[in-house]
């Protein structure tokens, strides 16, 4: 039989084309297992990398904490930032929420955004809020709050009150003590 008649029986539908298609398609599905197994075998190596990856970035990163520490007598810490000043208040006595009377004598300077002319006639047209401020502020204190190791807290929490309660739009930001005095009367 030549190559035409055999094209030819095919394409009629003899036994014979159609036995050559039952192979191809046979031949496909014995291919299709060992096709699904070798992707089956890929993706779980390639998931077996990603996961090997992720915990060993954990644990070398320690859970995301920076392992760079800046010491404090660095170099590459940036200049601090230089502040206008308002010294305006003066001084203010008051006494402080203990049962035996203490006296606390203070004198505050506040910092705010070097040439911020906004913050400065805020601050001036607010002086006497300020003063009262003040003057509650350290009246509502014990005299154990009012140590010099605590100083730093107590002006984080001035800080603090002053941009949300006392100001509109100048912000605070440092506060200095020419004078912080507590005692006994």
């Amino acid at each position: 039989m030549s190559d035409a008649q055999a094209t030819e029986n095919q394409e009629e539908g003899s036994p014979e084309g159609e036995v050559a298609s039952k192979k191809k398609a046979a031949g496909l599905i014995a291919f299709l297992p060992h096709l699904l197994k070798f992707v089956a075998i890929g993706l779980g190596a390639l998931i077996l990398i990603v996961t090997v990856v992720v915990i060993t970035y954990n644990i070398l990163n320690k859970g995301g904490r920076s392992q760079t520490v800046v010491p404090e007598n660095s170099p590459y810490i940036g200049s601090r930032p230089q502040y206008s000043m308002f010294s305006a208040i003066g001084m203010i006595r008051t006494r402080t929420k203990d049962p035996t009377p203490y006296a606390v004598v203070v004198d505050m300077i506040i910092g705010y955004d070097l040439n911020n002319a906004q913050a400065a006639t805020e601050l001036t047209g607010r002086l006497y809020e300020l003063r009262d401020f003040v003057r509650s502020y350290f009246g509502s204190k014990y005299v154990e709050e009012l140590q010099p190791e605590n100083e730093a807290r107590l002006k984080q929490e001035i800080i603090e009150l002053l941009n949300t309660r006392v100001l509109n739009t100048a912000k605070v930001r440092t506060i200095l003590f020419n004078q912080l005095d507590a005692m006994e009367m």
